[in-house]
């Protein structure tokens, strides 16, 4: 499981989290971890942009919007509800 600022946002078989990561921060988490068999080379992925959040004041939405790429003005508004991508994840 992965969480952000207390939030579950992404769970899943240890393979699935690491070879196939779904939501943006796991993608991010992952693309930060030093290269360990040959992976594909992602030196030149961008590092996340902006600051951690405060958990004493998360922001309303997803809390992940600060910082994600993929960020629309709804996600500012509405938590995204968990969806199933595959089986077990």
């Amino acid at each position: 499981a992965v969480l952000y600022l207390g939030r579950l946002v992404e769970i899943g078989t240890a393979d699935q989290i690491t070879f196939n990561p779904r939501h943006p921060y796991t993608v991010a988490l992952r693309n930060a971890t030093p290269q360990i068999r040959g992976d594909a080379d992602r030196s030149k992925l961008p590092a996340l942009q902006g600051e951690v959040p405060s958990a004493a004041r998360v922001p309303k939405g997803c809390r992940f919007h600060p910082r994600c790429p993929l960020a629309f003005d709804r996600c500012k508004e509405e938590e995204p509800p968990a969806l199933e991508v595959g089986p077990q994840h």
